[in-house]
């Protein structure tokens, strides 16, 4: 008997140790599959973000890698079912399955913000606006060939210096232009009343609202110098935002004409690297240079202070030559490439700060930037496509008669406008202007012939 209750109590003692080792086997193997279940996951997600940063070729291969991984751990656990519950397993395929989803998601995200950027780095700067394109035009009244997008702004109370504009520019040639015009919100029906009503009701155009919120902290809060900011005159900072689609437009200021076929200014060349081409608004005593200055001296100490910090360090020469920003041929490509529009924004920011623009000369403020960003980096307008000074006291007296009537484009840049009561070359304006159709807007300039 006692015999028997020996052997039996070794056989208990046998079983006990046999689960025993049985039990510490089953952690280790519960152990080392969680280690390499830990393992493999690291590896994918690694080559899950090699993906998202390499070349085609080793994103593809690095994704294959990720994916045979992924594959190679269900197998493996449905393998190790013998030492873990298969509740246990179940939920860690459940937490690998939503890990590979966001990491995909992830690559996904930043492939798309890489693109993006590539194709538009001012793109970070979205431009709150409303747009509207003109009606639906007779198919005998529409202008075939290359698109030439033209962007002018439109403020109510010079409604008709826009509209003499376009009409000059429509008129003069047979391109195919289409008018980019940047408006406040209580405008638009007027101007879309002017424009369908008159001889530009053929003209092919998008209306675009500003949104004067966009200055927002871009603006000193002086008194003097909020008075006199016109929030349109900025537009022409976001020529890409307006025109996305275009690879290359043209910015004129509202109080020009234009008397030569508006194609030939489009095909301005741009030197390599050049987003864009301006006037220079120096004096010269060469017959050129009086074309181009009309007697006015410009120089970037008019418009800049050369004793801020920021400015000196820029090592710009003070007596630089400026440039007249009253019209602009944009290389829109070269323009979000060298985030021009974000420098802009940088520089009137900092003026807030820093009061950098000189009270001297400078007749806008939105030229300051414009200098800064454009330094020695921009091409040049053929003279005779940009005549300037017509609204400066005297300086358009400088011009013949015959000199005028030949130039492709004026501008009456200055004090006096030719809708004023003084100008010079106002008759020239006149045949341009159309009358408005509501009334509201009426020259209020008096000729020599009427005094």
């Amino acid at each position: 008997m006692k015999k028997g209750q020996r052997s039996t109590k070794l056989q208990v003692k046998r079983n006990a140790a046999q689960l025993t080792d049985l039990s510490v086997r089953s952690n280790k193997q519960v152990k080392a599959c969680r280690l390499q279940t830990v393992w493999l996951c690291v590896n994918a997600v690694a080559a899950q973000r090699c993906s998202s940063r390499g070349s085609a070729r080793s994103s593809s291969q690095a994704a294959l890698t990720s994916t045979f991984n992924l594959f190679y751990i269900l197998d493996f656990l449905r393998r190790a079912g013998e030492t873990m519950t298969l509740r246990r397993v179940n939920v860690v395929i459940l937490l690998l399955l939503a890990v590979a989803f966001l990491i995909i998601v992830q690559r996904n995200l930043l492939n798309l913000s890489d693109f993006l950027h590539k194709e538009n780095p001012d793109a970070g700067v979205i431009l709150p606006f409303e747009s509207e394109m003109s009606p639906a035009l007779r198919p005998e009244s529409t202008r075939s060939g290359e698109e030439i997008p033209v962007l002018i702004t439109a403020a109510e109370e010079r409604l008709g210096a826009v509209v003499a504009a376009m009409h000059s520019v429509y008129q003069n040639s047979k391109a195919n232009v289409v008018f980019t015009i940047v408006t406040l919100n209580d405008t638009v029906d007027h101007l879309k009343l002017w424009l369908s009503e008159t001889q530009l009701k053929n003209v092919k155009y998008k209306i675009v609202i500003f949104k004067p919120e966009l200055l927002t902290g871009k603006i000193s809060k002086d008194p003097q110098t909020l008075e006199a900011v016109k929030p349109l005159t900025f537009a022409r900072f976001y020529l890409p935002a307006y025109i996305p689609e275009a690879e290359k437009a043209i910015y004129l200021d509202d109080d020009i004409i234009v008397q030569g076929d508006i194609q030939e200014l489009y095909e301005t060349n741009l030197k390599p690297g050049h987003a864009a081409a301006f006037s220079d608004d120096c004096d010269s005593a060469s017959a050129k240079g009086i074309v181009r200055g009309a007697g006015n001296q410009n120089n970037y100490i008019g418009f800049l202070d050369f004793k801020k910090v920021a400015i000196k360090e820029l090592g710009m020469r003070a007596k630089t030559c400026s440039f007249n920003p009253g019209v602009i041929i944009a290389n829109l490509t070269e323009w979000k490439n060298q985030n021009i529009t974000q420098r802009l924004e940088h520089w009137m920011e900092l003026n807030t700060q820093e009061d950098l623009y000189s009270k001297t000369l400078a007749e806008s403020i939105t030229t300051p930037p414009l200098l800064i960003v454009f330094y020695k980096r921009h091409s040049n307008i053929e003279p005779m496509w940009h005549v300037r000074h017509l609204g400066n006291t005297g300086a358009g007296n400088r011009y013949s008669p015959q000199f005028v009537k030949a130039a492709k484009l004026l501008h009456w840049n200055g004090h006096y406008k030719p809708w004023g009561r003084t100008s010079s070359f106002s008759d020239v304006w006149d045949k341009w202007f159309i009358p408005d159709p509501t009334g509201k807007f009426h020259p209020v300039r008096r000729h020599a012939g009427d005094r």
